[in-house]
């Protein structure tokens, strides 16, 4: 089997176990069955099973902060360097709801891969999450350009609670069609992403609230 075929085959049979059982219940030798090559063709391209991970995780994630970049980019240039609040925010939660939710998506296994990586918080893909993060700071700049009276740290928060949100409802998408018993259609990922995205703009642009503790009342 050539190099780049075998490397290949590796990514993809993991990607597959990965997507199917999680990372805890998925060996290498499992993998290596899957792609039918041998344990060394493993440690040759990958090292061991972190780096596996890593590099299924980091392809994945190009894909999804390049989307993301295009649309923002797209934004301020229509909008003269200044987008508005809520198409930024469409830009940093859609692409990422567009890949994982929805009918087709949820079964294919880029899109399970990614849900798998969401729920299960495994070291290599930690670090990279907390590595990988020059993308995020060109969104607060264009989320500063768009509220330029928020401080950095309204900005953060903001940004940080509409990454989690996102992040919240492909994990628990199952749980919500339960407790609204289908009301909530997560096959509509256009309404998702709206929903998610006006909850955000709310939050940024209402008057801000007061995170002082309140004071605690005497006792009589």
């Amino acid at each position: 089997m050539a190099s780049d075929h075998t490397r290949s085959a590796i990514l993809a049979a993991a990607e597959r176990l990965y997507a199917d059982r999680g990372f805890g219940d998925v060996t290498l030798r499992d993998i290596v069955a899957e792609a039918g090559v041998n344990l060394a063709a493993v440690n040759y391209h990958f090292g061991s099973k972190d780096e596996l991970i890593a590099e299924l995780f980091v392809t994945r994630s190009i894909a999804t902060n390049r989307e993301r970049l295009r649309e923002l980019k797209a934004a301020e240039e229509q909008g003269g360097g200044r987008a508005p609040i809520e198409v930024i925010l469409h830009a940093l939660v859609g692409p990422t709801l567009r890949g994982c939710l929805g009918p087709e998506n949820q079964r294919s296994t880029a899109a399970r891969f990614m849900i798998r990586a969401s729920i299960e918080s495994v070291p290599p893909i930690r670090r990279i999450k907390n590595r990988e993060i020059d993308h995020l700071r060109k969104f607060a700049g264009a989320m500063r350009r768009a509220l330029p009276d928020r401080s950095d740290v309204d900005i953060y928060w903001g940004l940080n609670f509409a990454l989690a949100m996102a992040h919240h409802t492909i994990r628990e998408s199952e749980r919500l069609t339960k407790l609204s018993e289908g009301k909530c259609d997560l096959d509509d990922v256009e309404d998702v992403v709206s929903r998610v995205v006006s909850v955000a703009t709310m939050a940024l642009t209402a008057g801000k609230a007061e995170t002082k503790a309140p004071a605690r009342v005497a006792a009589r």
